[in-house]
């Protein structure tokens, strides 16, 4: 764990449960917004489960039984999380960051793209679905990270979730995201031998070239 006085990296932890990780946004959110915590970025993994965003679709959840299943106020539809894949939960205070949820949201999808690079993995956005894709070499267009972010008086959490080396055929009981016509892929799927820990070290590189110190004090 580092910390300083305006940011705390935190984890990375193993299998931590949804609702403890709930509990513990909800709490720092509140003490980011009230002034007596830094920011945090807290990097984890789920033991198997799946979320329901705010635009989930009952039909999308093809298996209901098949992994314990939580609504959630982030945005976004069904998502898998698990084992293998890397979860980072980000609390920004964005009265300190220009109050631009938009810019913030490009900002996480630079920050992975900036990370995978590392790799020599080549991570797309879309403009009409949301993720990091990449393209196969047939031209097929796979998603290896999804978002989801909430904002509450101005702080977000949630965040984002990269597959390192997750079980992909758990995703096979959801539409992820919505979106039945595309795949879901894995750096470990695409023949990158990246362990959680070199992926741990890419982002922590790669967030000051994409996020700089949030001002000291709100305008």
């Amino acid at each position: 764990m580092y910390i300083n006085a305006n940011m705390e990296w935190r984890g990375p932890d193993r299998e931590v449960s949804y609702p403890d990780a709930l509990t513990f946004m909800e709490r720092r959110v509140a003490d980011i917004h009230a002034g007596t915590a830094a920011e945090c970025i807290w990097l984890l993994e789920h033991p198997p489960l799946y979320t329901a965003g705010t635009s989930a679709r009952p039909a999308d959840l093809l298996e209901p039984d098949r992994f314990p299943v939580f609504p959630t106020g982030r945005g976004g539809q069904y998502t898998y999380h698990g084992p293998g894949q890397r979860i980072a939960y980000v609390m920004h205070d964005l009265r300190r960051r220009g109050r631009d949820l938009g810019a913030f949201v490009h900002g996480l999808e630079d920050w992975v793209i900036a990370a995978l690079s590392r790799f020599g993995v080549r991570g797309e956005r879309r403009a009409d679905r949301v993720g990091i894709w990449v393209v196969r070499a047939d031209g097929r267009e796979d998603k290896v990270a999804a978002f989801g972010v909430r904002v509450r008086r101005w702080v977000t959490f949630h965040g984002l979730a990269i597959n390192v080396h997750p079980n992909l055929s758990h995703f096979s009981g959801i539409v992820p995201c919505g979106l039945a016509r595309h795949g879901v892929t894995s750096l470990q799927d695409l023949g990158v031998a990246v362990t959680m820990a070199d992926l741990d070290d890419a982002l922590q590189a790669t967030y000051p070239l994409i996020f700089p110190a949030a001002a000291k004090d709100p305008p």
